[in-house]
């Protein structure tokens, strides 16, 4: 008869979480819109922190001989009203996006992991307290919610950074509970128990390892939630101050002139609206992996 010890049960999901992510990366690889939407999203990326490897123009150089110049091989999204480069400028403005993305989502994932954590890892009356308070964010559209956080610190790209990451944490809190909770009634973590492990170290080497899968899901489809909602803050006026170039501004700069110069606010829009459409196939794409 065949002895299994506890230590086996315990390293058993360790060994099948390395043969589970070999087999997604074969599985990734052969998805082709996969990878031309992380090809994509890289490439904004890269073009964010080294626009100069992309675009020889200047963000605030201005031609007035060539203003309102349409698309063409020498402008490759046209010229603004002071003949600035609009390729330029939004690639220029990807950091000032990038980073308050990145902001936003740090801030929602320390606070939602850490609520989420807490209240499915303890449960009893704290869980149902900290729920109570992510029910209650939840019941406000986090548009709005950012619109008020931000109106009340007021403008520039850190505020809009703040207010939408405080906007999305009750998504973050909910994902994470949910996990915890049923990570937490598996049997290697009872094994571990057995075994002797305290709850701190079952927590740290059990629990969070094998509960990242929907959160960082979560992460991808959200980093496209909160693209989306700091250029529409921007776009009404809370960002950057100008000349600064960020994508909701630049949108808002040329809707005076749809009818005449139609790609001052289409071409940074379709540049923005790919790269959410980019996140949210790379999330979809991941969600069905880990399912």
């Amino acid at each position: 008869m065949t002895t299994v010890t506890v230590p086996d049960l315990v390293l058993a999901p360790a060994s099948g979480r390395r043969a589970e992510l070999r087999s997604a990366l074969v599985q990734l690889v052969r998805k082709p819109a996969f990878l031309i939407a992380v090809v994509y999203v890289l490439f904004v990326i890269i073009s964010a922190f080294a626009p100069k490897l992309f675009t020889s123009w200047g963000p605030y150089d201005t031609y007035p001989e060539q203003a309102m110049q349409a698309p063409g091989a020498e402008h490759l999204f046209g010229t603004d009203v002071y003949g600035r480069d609009l390729w330029t400028r939004v690639l220029y403005g990807s950091p000032l996006t990038i980073k308050a993305t990145l902001l936003a989502l740090t801030i929602a994932a320390v606070a939602g992991l850490s609520i989420g954590i807490v209240s499915g890892f303890f449960g009893g009356r704290l869980d149902a307290i900290l729920m109570r308070i992510v029910d209650v964010l939840l019941a406000i559209p986090g548009l709005l919610l950012a619109l008020s956080i931000v109106t009340a610190l007021g403008y520039g790209t850190l505020p809009v950074a703040i207010a939408v990451g405080i906007g999305i944490v009750p998504g973050f809190a909910r994902t994470t509970r949910a996990e915890v909770l049923r990570v937490k009634t598996l049997p290697y973590v009872e094994a571990a128990r057995a075994g002797g492990a305290s709850w701190t170290r079952v927590l740290l080497r059990h629990i969070l390892p094998n509960s990242w899968g929907p959160v960082a899901v979560l992460t991808v489809l959200d980093a496209g939630v909160a693209i989306l909602a700091i250029a529409s803050l921007s776009f009404l006026g809370f960002g950057a101050a100008p000349p600064a170039a960020e994508w909701g501004t630049l949108i808002s700069d040329g809707r005076n002139y749809l009818v005449t110069s139609w790609w001052l606010s289409l071409l940074p829009g379709l540049f923005v609206a790919v790269l959410v459409l980019s996140l949210n196939h790379i999330s979809k794409t991941l969600q069905e992996l880990t399912r």
